[in-house]
């Protein structure tokens, strides 16, 4: 898997292995996170945008008015989906390499550790990445707002700090955006994408279950086995298998994960309630 280690000292192996703990539990950990969000906050600018042309169409159809959402601003409401992929998912590599530095940095490669091990350490992460620190535990919103500043910038957009000089197109597009950051801040938007990252780290479970197969003699030695915690392997082998793993996530094409989120019945009712919700004629009068 790692070839290279085989041409280096000792004590640049172990320097090496250990950077390749934290960085292949990061790979497939942020996989993970930007995969749900990237698909989620589709979903929502979409709906969005499919509600603004219903509008649109009715309105021509009718009496000929200005569009809400011409050409122009949709190509410029939805390349906002860069923040994502460029700042955003910087500050979130970021973030959970700390976690995970956390979380694996002093666990040795020789410990053995059990997929009910491996499942604690992901939720410790989680826990991390997705909740405030000054969260009171009392309240509950179901609010994941540090995620959705990776998918939105919490300042205004640039568009609005230009006093002077904006386009009718530019207003219509801050709107856009504004009523997105709404969405993206609503207890329903974070229980569906909190849904998604359990169904996405529950397929990573999955997907490493195979590697942690009780041997017969396993069995003889007990009938009731926890599948979760009957076998433990050296971290130092679980690393190549949780590297393995961002292939499946983010990789493959089609990809079976995004067509599983897709086809989940919470992000299907939540889509459709957005779509719903900017497609009656109350919007015009927003």
């Amino acid at each position: 898997m790692f070839p290279i280690l085989c041409f280096l000292r000792p004590a640049n192996k172990l320097e090496i292995w250990e950077d390749l703990k934290i960085i292949s539990f990061t790979r497939s950990i942020v996989a993970v996170y930007s995969t749900c969000m990237l698909v989620v906050l589709l979903r929502v600018q979409l709906n969005i945008i499919g509600g603004y042309i219903y509008l649109d169409n009715a309105a021509v159809c009718k009496n000929g008015t200005t569009p809400l959402a011409p050409p122009e601003v949709q190509q410029q409401y939805l390349s906002s989906i860069q923040h994502l992929l460029g700042d955003g998912l910087t500050e979130l590599i970021t973030v959970v390499k700390k976690a995970v530095q956390d979380a694996f940095g002093s666990v040795s490669l020789k410990h053995a550790l059990s997929l009910l091990d491996l499942d604690q350490k992901l939720q410790e992460i989680r826990k991390v990445i997705e909740q405030p620190g000054d969260r009171s535990s009392s309240e509950d919103t179901g609010s994941q707002s540090l995620l959705c500043h990776y998918m939105m910038p919490d300042e205004e957009n640039p568009l609005a700090t230009q006093a002077s000089g904006l386009t009718e197109g530019d207003v219509a597009t801050i709107k856009l955006l504004n009523e997105t950051r709404d969405m993206l801040d609503s207890p329903d938007f974070n229980r569906v994408l909190s849904s998604c990252l359990n169904r996405g780290f529950s397929r990573l479970l999955d997907n490493m279950a195979e590697f942690f197969r009780p041997t017969e003699q396993d069995l003889c030695h007990s009938s009731s086995m926890n599948s979760l915690s009957s076998v433990s392997l050296p971290l130092a082998k679980i690393i190549p298998i949780i590297n393995g793993q961002i292939h499946s996530v983010c990789s493959e094409t089609p990809s079976h994960f995004v067509q599983d989120l897709l086809m989940m019945e919470q992000v299907k009712d939540f889509a459709a309630n957005v779509y719903e919700a900017f497609s009656t004629p109350q919007q015009l009068e927003k």
